[in-house]
């Protein structure tokens, strides 16, 4: 993100100014931050993930949201923009240009986002009652890394890679690595292509 300097924006202000912006901005708490394009490897991940829970969430009365929805964390006086976000709280409703009660959160990592994600992102999404996983994607290998709300609300790391199936366990859903890194450099086919051949038989 790349801080804007203006004087102390208030929230409705914000999202007014956002409605009609040429270019996303994040929140934090009267500061407002430009988000930089993505890349196709990033959008990719991204649209797998969405078509995968679309179909997987159709009928459940869970909604999923790509992008361009923000998610508001009322306690810190944010809003996010989550790159996959899945609520199933009908409260959602009834805000259309946010959300407040998602139950999972999914970024997909870049270089100039991974520490914010990792870090201060992460601290203020875990002040939301309503979410139980955030996940962070890796851009550089097949690697997940699944942040789960046990019973005793402590945030567990469950990490999965290369050939693993993976787990969130919020919506229920099992999903390959392949799948999700289908159409981009990380896909299994062609990390094969890559590799040296064998020399040895002959």
């Amino acid at each position: 993100m790349i801080a804007i300097q203006t004087p102390y924006l208030f929230p409705e202000d914000y999202l007014a100014e956002e409605e009609s912006s040429a270019v996303k901005h994040e929140y934090r708490d009267g500061q407002i931050y430009a988000m930089a394009g993505g890349t196709d490897t990033h959008n990719a991940i991204a649209g797998n993930l969405f078509a995968v829970l679309k179909n997987h969430l159709r009928g459940s009365g869970c909604r999923i949201f790509i992008s361009d929805i923000k998610a508001q964390i009322e306690a810190l006086n944010c809003f996010y923009y989550p790159d996959v976000m899945v609520t199933c709280d009908q409260r959602d409703q009834a805000t259309p240009l946010y959300k407040r009660y998602p139950c999972l959160i999914i970024e997909v990592l870049s270089e100039s986002t991974e520490a914010f994600d990792r870090g201060d992102k992460f601290a203020d999404c875990q002040q939301l009652d309503s979410l139980q996983e955030y996940v962070l994607i890796s851009q550089k290998r097949q690697r997940v890394d699944c942040f789960r709300r046990n019973e005793e609300g402590r945030w567990v790391l469950f990490s999965f890679n290369l050939g693993d199936t993976l787990h969130l366990t919020s919506v229920n859903l099992q999903m390959s690595m392949d799948s999700l890194y289908e159409d981009t450099h990380l896909a299994s086919d062609k990390l094969e292509s890559t590799r040296e051949p064998d020399s040895a038989s002959e």
